[in-house]
């Protein structure tokens, strides 16, 4: 076997040879041989013990210097193959360790330091669970149904049929089916201020009424008026036609307060249906207030504004109409679903109808004791 010596041996031998004893009996007397001599004398010749040390320390402390060195190349090399961009996820974050260890040498446990995952999460395989995919399967439909519904609303729909799955669950399989609703672009026009809305405290205490225009497929336009209840957030009636002036608007007042009692206000732009004499004599004989917004505000009547937009996105922009009759058919179908079945988060999930049934009870918001203000 062959023997190794340390330094400080290695350099008594040194000595020993300049002291002079032969070369030859130095090696007989210690098993080495006069090969391993010379190159000892070529490493340490005319070196003390604490020099010897001073080589030693310096080339461990150069070796370590070469293998960090390589290691932050292989560190760079991988980092350019794999993140060219962030990695959020832990599927991003498996697909990246994975590109790493396929285009460079680094190891799996290097490769899973430098992106931030743990080896555990890097070898998990989910299992199937067929109960979640049937879920799933359930929300796309609903959402096929419901296009402008985001997963709150999806989730109180399942809730009235039975599914009993909360709402980070629901969330989950509601982002990885795809089926996230875009937000809608921001308008453009002059900036203002919004002005924070008072929420009336029964129903027909404060009525919201606008205009929203659509075109037939023969390109003739049509007005759909519209008059909701702040309180309630029922669509109170949703008028179509080709022209209406301002004694059709006193003619649709009047048909609806038969069967709702005449309400204590109106809110309304200063469109030229609202501001002319005939909304305003009919308001001054049954003491209906008329409350006028500022010109080019559209946010001091945010209620109103809030209930058409879903009404675009949900029944106009779903649908090309072929004639007057036609609108007015699916117009009112859509009234009648918004009332009745459409949950609304600002009540607490219930639909308008719900609320107003609730209210008359005495029972309102099933045992909240305050009513969100948040728009339709």
């Amino acid at each position: 076997m062959k023997k190794r010596f340390t330094d400080e041996q290695i350099i008594s031998f040194l000595k020993q040879a300049e002291a002079g004893v032969p070369v030859m009996e130095l090696c007989r007397q210690h098993g080495f041989s006069d090969a391993s001599f010379y190159n000892w004398r070529a490493k340490f010749g005319g070196m003390t013990v604490p020099d010897a040390k001073r080589l030693r320390d310096l080339e461990a402390e150069n070796a370590q210097l070469k293998r960090l060195l390589a290691e932050s190349i292989l560190d760079a090399q991988a980092l350019k193959a794999a993140l060219g961009r962030k990695l959020l996820t832990p599927q991003a974050k498996r697909e990246a360790v994975a590109v790493m260890q396929e285009m460079t040498e680094i190891s799996e446990r290097r490769a899973c330091l430098l992106v931030g995952l743990s080896r555990t999460v890097l070898h998990y395989h989910s299992k199937a669970q067929p109960e979640n995919e049937q879920l799933q399967g359930r929300l796309v439909e609903l959402a096929g149904e419901r296009r402008r519904f985001g997963y709150r609303r999806l989730h109180a729909l399942l809730r009235r049929e039975g599914v009993d799955a909360n709402h980070k669950r629901i969330f989950r399989l509601y982002q990885r089916a795809g089926l996230a609703v875009k937000r809608r672009r921001k308008r453009h026009g002059v900036a203002v201020e919004r002005e924070q809305l008072a929420l009336p405290s029964r129903p027909n205490q404060v009525w919201s009424m606008d205009f929203v225009s659509d075109a037939l497929a023969n390109g003739r336009r049509i007005k759909v008026l519209t008059i909701v209840d702040d309180f309630t957030k029922e669509a109170v009636d949703l008028v179509a036609d080709h022209g209406i002036s301002g004694q059709y608007v006193v003619r649709v007042l009047q048909r609806a307060a038969q069967f709702r009692g005449m309400p204590g206000a109106i809110r309304t732009d200063q469109g030229p249906e609202f501001t002319g004499k005939a909304l305003d004599q009919w308001a001054y004989q049954n003491g209906v207030q008329l409350k006028l917004i500022e010109p080019g505000k559209p946010t001091q009547n945010a209620y109103i504004e809030s209930f058409n937009g879903r009404f675009r996105d949900e029944c106009l922009n779903d649908h090309w109409f072929t004639s007057l009759a036609e609108a007015r058919i699916r117009i009112a179908a859509w009234r009648r679903d918004y009332n009745e079945h459409r949950p609304h988060s600002a009540l607490n999930y219930q639909t308008p109808a719900e609320f107003a049934a609730c209210y008359r009870r005495g029972d309102i918001g099933k045992g909240t004791e305050e009513l969100s203000t948040e728009l339709y």
